[in-house]
């Protein structure tokens, strides 16, 4: 019995009957085929043929799927994730399972002295090789230590930064009901995990997730978490992961019409490539995408990975990928700033079990990792972007790229907000970009000219689009830069 007969004898059954049960296809093949073998041939189609399966005892019983749109999140469902936010917490279910797979892997208690003074040790060196330079700096996770520090120190804030991406797409509308999504450099499961968490507080959404991962304790780790994870609801599916360097890999490999393609702190760990291989990496992989999809592409906030993932995005700009966000090009023009540093900030979290547990020693900060900085990029193959202009006289408003012609001067500009407030209690800073800048710039509000018509900068979302009226130019030396003096007769205006 072929592969195609099964697909096709399925096809036929599911466009007569909204439901049905699986071994009702057996009905309609020529040749007695095993209703666990029809599941076999058919599991790697179902999501793409707009099916759910329930699994019973002995049969599943399949379920067309409600019709393809986008995703609208409900009053209850926002108030869930308003609830989670304003915790950042990791979940206790999640917590136990990190915690069960460490007794696992070590037979030992999760908490026994001698495990958590190597999981110490292990985010020391991995914290060592992450601020080294050039060649030496090379990440690993072939030890099954090197594994569980990450669990430790780096998952937790991974794990609830990523729901504020998915949930900043959903009330975009990047979202559908359905998502097939690819995690590309998934490690022991982070961003599966994330997803699975965001999509237990919603309702009827579904999410079929794919993976790619080079290291087999890696593997070992994810494939003990998530599927155990997924099985608290049955609104995410999991595809065995994709045992592949990413470098080297063959896309023909990959699904088709991804919605969602994730590389979460992945090509900055890539230090033997070029930009220009990263790119031709990146928008290869992008032939995959579905056309109104997604790629999201997320890096520490450093100052050295944030510039180098903006550099790259403006590479794929080059070539055709677009960026839907953080950035926006108000004049068109082409961004030739080399040294741009911009990230996003969001509350902390709370530490997890495990981290206070590794604090009890004499160095407590070295393993409760709570900030949730990280710079990001959302690229997609059409043209939509989050921010559109509406300037009804755009001669009023100076490009950055000739701002070194008004020091000194009063301007206004249209740009923007790249930062969260850099500055102290006497200045507020903020990173300010339209596209088209040459230099950083900045916009600084000193706190006696803070007023009701120029506050609005301090509550801006991150990549909104500000225009402001009457600021000084003044050029600072000392960083290469131009700052934006915000006076009290500066007016600050949102896009709207």
């Amino acid at each position: 019995m072929s592969d195609r007969e099964i697909i096709s004898t399925f096809k036929y059954v599911s466009r007569m009957k909204s439901e049905f049960m699986l071994s009702e296809i057996t009905d309609y093949l020529k040749e007695e085929t095993s209703v666990r073998q029809v599941y076999k041939t058919l599991k790697p189609f179902f999501f793409d043929l707009g099916v759910d399966v329930v699994t019973l005892q002995n049969d599943y019983r399949i379920v067309r799927a409600t019709p393809l749109k986008k995703m609208e999140l409900t009053g209850d469902e926002i108030k869930k994730s308003d609830f989670f936010f304003k915790s950042t917490a990791v979940s206790r279910k999640m917590e136990r399972l990190v915690e069960q797979y460490i007794e696992k892997k070590t037979s030992k208690n999760w908490d026994d002295e001698i495990v958590m003074e190597k999981i110490r040790r292990a985010i020391r060196s991995q914290k060592a090789d992450y601020w080294k330079e050039g060649s030496s700096r090379k990440i690993s996770y072939e030890k099954g230590y090197s594994t569980l520090g990450y669990l430790a120190y780096q998952f937790p804030v991974y794990f609830i930064q990523f729901q504020y991406l998915l949930h900043d797409l959903a009330k975009e509308g990047l979202l559908k009901n359905r998502m097939k999504i690819l995690d590309v450099g998934t490690g022991p499961g982070t961003i599966p995990l994330a997803i699975i968490d965001f999509y237990n507080r919603l309702d009827d959404r579904k999410a079929n997730i794919h993976t790619i991962e080079l290291f087999d304790e890696n593997i070992e780790a994810y494939n003990f978490l998530v599927p155990q994870y997924a099985d608290i609801k049955s609104n995410v599916t999991i595809e065995e992961t994709i045992r592949a360097d990413v470098s080297k890999l063959d896309i023909e490999k990959l699904p088709d019409n991804i919605d969602l393609m994730v590389f979460s702190n992945v090509l900055n760990e890539m230090k033997d490539l070029s930009m220009e291989q990263k790119a031709d990496i990146v928008k290869n992989m992008a032939e995959k995408l579905s056309p109104d999809g997604n790629i999201i592409i997320i890096e520490p906030a450093d100052k050295v990975n944030s510039t180098e993932m903006r550099a790259l995005t403006i590479m794929l700009k080059r070539m055709g990928i677009k960026i839907y966000s953080p950035c926006s090009f108000i004049w068109s023009g082409e961004c030739t700033l080399e040294t741009c540093w911009s990230f996003e900030r969001k509350k902390d979290i709370e530490p997890t079990r495990l981290m206070l547990k590794l604090a009890e020693c004499s160095e407590p900060y070295r393993y409760v990792n709570t900030d949730i900085k990280y710079s990001y990029a959302i690229l997609r193959k059409d043209k939509l972007s989050k921010q559109s202009l509406i300037v009804s006289d755009r001669t009023k408003f100076a490009p950055m790229s000739k701002i070194d012609m008004h020091n000194t001067k009063r301007i206004n500009v249209v740009a923007s907000l790249m930062s969260g407030d850099l500055g102290d209690e006497k200045y507020k800073l903020y990173r300010i970009c339209d596209g088209t800048s040459k230099k950083a710039v900045y916009a600084v509000l000193p706190a006696h000219n803070l007023t009701e018509d120029n506050e609005i900068i301090t509550k801006a979302e991150y990549g909104s689009i500000l225009k402001l009226y009457n600021v000084l130019v003044k050029y600072n030396e000392a960083n290469d830069s131009y700052n934006l003096i915000i006076g009290k007769g500066t007016d600050i205006i949102p896009n709207i």
